[in-house]
C-alpha cells in the first residue's frame, strides 16, 4: 500500500471513531436527563393502609369516651362532626385507581398539622399516607375551612 492510501484509511478509521464516541456520549447524557423509573406504585405501608389503617385507629379513638380524640385534634368530637359536615362536599374525592382517602382522614390530617405543627414526614407515618399526598391534603382542606367558616371567623 502506497502512503496516500494508508493515511486515507488511517483518517476513516479515526472519524469512524470519533462518531461512535459522540454517539456514545450523546447515549449517556439522553440516559441522564432520562426520568428514573419507579421501583414500586406505592411503598408497602402505604400499601396497607387498608388493613390496619389510621380509619380503624381513627373509628376506636372516636368511639372511646376518655378524651384521646379531643387531645388528638385539639377539638371535641361534636366540634369535629360539625366541622367535616360542612367541608365534606369540597373535600371528598372519587379516584377510580385506587379507594381515595376518606374527608373526615383529610380533616384530621390538617387538624393535627395545624395543632401539633408535625412535619408532613411525621404525618406520613401517623397516618399511612405519602408525604406528597399530605402536601396537597392540608392546604386544600385549609382553603375549604377558610370558605366555609368565612363569616364566623372574626378578624
Amino acid at each position: 500500500m502506497e502512503d496516500a492510501e494508508i493515511i486515507t484509511a488511517s483518517a476513516l478509521c479515526l472519524l469512524s471513531l470519533n462518531n461512535y464516541v459522540n454517539i456514545l456520549k450523546r447515549k449517556n447524557i439522553e440516559n441522564r436527563r432520562r426520568r428514573r423509573q419507579r421501583r414500586w406504585w406505592m411503598i408497602s405501608i402505604h400499601r396497607n393502609r387498608t388493613l390496619n389503617s389510621m380509619d380503624s385507629f381513627f373509628n376506636e379513638m372516636t368511639s372511646e369516651e376518655s378524651g384521646e380524640f379531643t387531645n388528638f385534634c385539639r377539638m371535641s368530637l361534636a366540634d369535629f362532626k360539625f366541622l367535616l359536615a360542612k367541608i365534606e362536599p369540597m373535600i371528598k374525592k372519587q379516584t377510580r385507581l385506587r379507594i381515595p382517602i376518606p374527608p373526615k382522614i383529610r380533616l384530621a390530617i390538617t387538624l393535627r398539622y395545624l395543632a401539633t405543627g408535625d412535619s408532613y414526614r411525621s404525618l406520613n407515618y401517623l397516618f399511612k399516607i405519602s408525604t406528597p399526598a399530605i402536601s396537597l391534603i392540608v392546604p386544600e382542606v385549609c382553603k375549604a375551612i377558610n370558605v366555609v367558616l368565612n363569616d364566623q371567623i372574626k378578624v
